[in-house]
């Protein structure tokens, strides 16, 4: 059984989608609503030191950033079927309501237990903004124009993933780390009455039942991923009882989520989907280069202030070559993917250049020069601009209008979870890794403690001992970035079995080319 149409668009968008002046409108409220979830992501990367030293509660820390993953990924999948269910415009100003009241809690927030609450609510709103903002473009716009505003929208979504650094960084030292969150808010809110004012209006599908099961099962399945990739081989070792049993119910629960889609009239996460060859291998694809991106976006603020010395604000800006290179790129392959209808190369091309990109930061070392430093980043950016955002347009082409939010929201948590496994996976390599590599290099008698290794802990060492914690640091973090070039070319070999169907030039449009 298929549930309804969630929309019932209107003749103009059944057309052709909306034009001129209203669609400027919508598309620049939809790019803003993405853009304020995308910096929650990273935002907060450089602060976190300075924001830990005056909250307390060091133990805590890893909860930060935990908690807003966790909530994102456990609700992105639902709020991309409810839209399809109930309709996109009220849910998405929910959402911004929701991440909005998140944000005022940790501008206010008298200590980590408040931080990590507010983290929590804005989480369970900004899961729904990417995707929700994602899925509303593609009810005002065919796939055969929507190449040019996903480009825009991709190279915006990474822009504000490596600029967060940097803002974070700012923040800091000019006017205190509380205003990371606090300036997101006016954002939210604006964006807010933005769709209010300027998103179509949608109606409601109320013949569908929700899939509770399959709610619950999907959840208790990526909640317990989830926590077994942050904890593992940080907090417990990976063969810990508490690692290995949150595994065991991660496996347990995607089987009762199996069992549970196979029942329901309207699944949360249709099987279907995974009957789709460029379902499967875009979400292939995506999971392998987000393990990359968040691999390096998570630690390359910290490697710039502790190996290179430089200010939290300078270590930010290091990473604004990247962002440039992914706008740049993004926005180029958006256009030609609308102009020519073709764009199976662009995956392609993404695995290739960020597989070299990744090699060459793999060469970085102290005294590396600046240029050069740019020059890599630069390339790892182009090479994400390339595809990531194409991988969403092959989806949303792929399958009917009505399921268009479920499969969107499908692809993109493979995405999250690639992510989750980079910032786990090079967390846990390369703590083992500064482990080995410092205590070797230190005298017992300075009793320096690595598991309290920050920018502002090194400002206070002598002068051997902070070129020995660099010295380590680099070689400890560096080397595992050759660890993602198989991966890229892992992704490579999937994109070519990528399939070129035609962009569809109308909105509701069946599934392309079948």
């Amino acid at each position: 059984m298929k549930s309804s149409p969630a929309t019932t668009p209107d003749p103009a968008r059944a057309q052709g989608g909306l034009q001129g002046k209203r669609l400027s409108l919508v598309f620049g409220t939809l790019l803003l609503a993405m853009a304020v979830s995308s910096l929650s992501e990273t935002i907060a990367a450089t602060a976190l030191p300075t924001i830990v030293g005056d909250l307390g509660g060091v133990e805590a820390m890893q909860w930060v950033t935990t908690t807003y993953i966790l909530a994102t990924t456990v609700t992105m999948p639902i709020y991309g079927k409810m839209g399809d269910v109930v309709g996109r415009k009220r849910l998405l100003m929910g959402c911004l309501a929701l991440y909005a009241a998140g944000k005022a809690v940790c501008g206010l927030t008298p200590n980590m237990g408040f931080l990590i609450m507010g983290r929590l609510v804005s989480g369970l709103g900004g899961g729904g903004l990417i995707i929700l903002s994602q899925a509303s473009l593609a009810d005002i716009i065919p796939p055969r124009r929507l190449g040019t505003f996903m480009g825009a929208m991709g190279s915006t979504f990474t822009a504000c993933r490596v600029v967060g650094p940097l803002l974070g960084g700012w923040f800091v030292e000019v006017t205190g780390w509380r205003w990371i969150f606090w300036f997101t808010v006016p954002l939210a809110l604006a964006a807010l009455a933005g769709l209010w004012r300027f998103l179509p209006r949608d109606a409601a599908d109320r013949k569908t039942h929700p899939d509770y099961a399959g709610m619950v099962s999907l959840a208790a399945a990526v909640c317990s991923l989830v926590l077994a990739l942050s904890w593992g081989g940080n907090r417990f070792a990976w063969d810990s009882w508490q690692v290995v049993g949150l595994l065991c119910v991660a496996v347990a629960s995607a089987g009762c989520l199996v069992a549970a889609e196979r029942r329901a009239a309207s699944p949360v996460m249709p099987l279907g989907l995974f009957r789709d060859r460029n379902f499967v291998l875009t979400s292939a694809v995506g999971f392998l280069i987000n393990i990359g991106l968040m691999g390096a976006v998570s630690y390359l603020p910290t490697y710039f202030q502790i190996v290179d010395r430089m200010s939290p604000e300078a270590a930010g800006l290091m990473c604004v070559p990247m962002s440039v290179g992914s706008l740049v790129a993004s926005t180029s392959t958006g256009m030609l993917a609308s102009k020519t209808g073709r764009y199976r190369w662009m995956p392609v091309a993404m695995c290739a250049v960020c597989a070299a990109g990744f090699g060459l930061m793999a060469t970085m070392a102290p005294g590396t020069p600046v240029w050069q430093t740019v020059a890599i980043l630069l390339t790892v950016g182009c090479g994400f601009g390339l595809g990531l955002q194409i991988l969403t347009l092959i989806v949303q082409n792929e399958f009917p209008h009505s399921m268009v939010g479920t499969a969107t929201a499908a692809n993109s948590l493979f995405r999250q979870v690639g992510s989750t496994v980079g910032a786990s996976l090079v967390g846990s390599l390369f703590t083992a890794r500064l482990v080995a590599d410092v205590a070797d290099r230190l005298p017992p008698a300075d009793n320096v403690s690595l598991s309290s290794i920050t920018p502002s802990f090194v400002d206070g060492l002598s002068g051997p001992v902070q070129a020995a914690v660099a010295q380590g640091y680099s070689e400890a973090l560096v080397p595992l970035f050759a660890y993602f070039v198989p991966l890229c070319l892992a992704g490579l070999v999937l994109a070519l079995f990528i399939r070129q169907k035609p962009l569809a030039t109308t909105i509701d449009h069946g599934a392309a080319g079948k």
